[in-house]
């Protein structure tokens, strides 16, 4: 197979939950670029539609938009059933959608706890599992999850005051390699990205303090927070045929700050 065959998607679906901004819109990016038909989920379906138009045109392929709150195992399964009866066969999943919720460490509440690990832990493995029971009978599939440089270590209260984030995303890292073996058998092979600071809604709150901002880019030796065309590649990756000998592994996308 000639390196273009390797990386070109062209004839595959992705289903990218959270895919209609941040992170998830720089996958949902990479993806049709090279060739990929797309459904995004989200929440709310006027910001949806309008990515879905965007990101269309950028790849000159099929987006389809369906709401979907992914911490509600319904919402779960109809958005799933409603994914296959518009394109038959999906092959590509990406668990991107997630939350977090700020409070003092000491005084943090056992509810958002809860609300945090169900919807980056829980919802991932509830879709995972639903998914990988179809691409079974399919013959195999991909599945992407995005996890979190904080899933490797921990983090200053005044950076990220999200205590139970993450432990969501250490699990995250764990259950891509325990289901990297478990899905073997059935030709699914399981990765994750794990991205360091990237420049999205959800780290608002870093870009707009200047010492917060400081103190995150001055521990990354690359000396930059990520940007779009740094997922793109990656994503296009671990996607594609590029990647079909690999399963189980974590690629960390964070201009070098774990290793600092």
């Amino acid at each position: 197979m000639k390196l273009e065959e390797l990386f070109s998607l062209k004839g595959k679906v992705a289903l990218v939950t959270g895919g209609g901004r941040g992170i998830g819109k720089f996958i949902s990016t990479g993806l049709a670029e090279a060739g990929a038909d797309l459904i995004i989920t989200s929440r709310k379906m006027n910001n949806l539609e309008a990515s879905a138009e965007e990101l269309s045109k950028a790849g000159n392929v099929q987006v389809f938009p369906v709401a979907c709150d992914i911490s509600k195992e319904e919402d779960l399964g109809n958005m799933l059933k409603t994914a296959v009866q518009k394109f038959p066969r999906i092959d590509i999943l990406v668990n991107n959608a997630g939350a977090t919720w700020g409070a003092p460490t000491l005084s943090y509440p056992l509810e958002k706890w809860d609300y945090v690990f169900n919807v980056n832990v829980r919802s991932v493995w509830i879709l995972t599992q639903k998914m990988a029971n179809l691409m079974k009978d399919w013959g195999g599939g991909t599945i992407i999850n995005i996890a979190s440089t904080a899933g490797l270590r921990g983090t200053e209260e005044v950076a990220h005051p999200a205590v139970p984030y993450n432990s969501t995303k250490a699990a995250v890292i764990s259950l891509t390699q325990n289901l990297a073996v478990k899905l073997a058998p059935y030709h699914i092979r399981v990765n994750a990205i794990a991205p360091g600071y990237f420049r999205t809604d959800m780290m608002a709150h870093v870009t707009r303090n200047e010492e917060i901002y400081k103190m995150a880019t001055s521990r990354i030796p690359l000396g930059k927070g990520g940007d779009i065309d740094d997922m793109k590649g990656v994503a296009v990756f671990l996607a594609s045929a590029a990647s079909q000998f690999i399963t189980g592994q974590t690629i960390v996308v964070d201009g070098g700050s774990v290793a600092k």
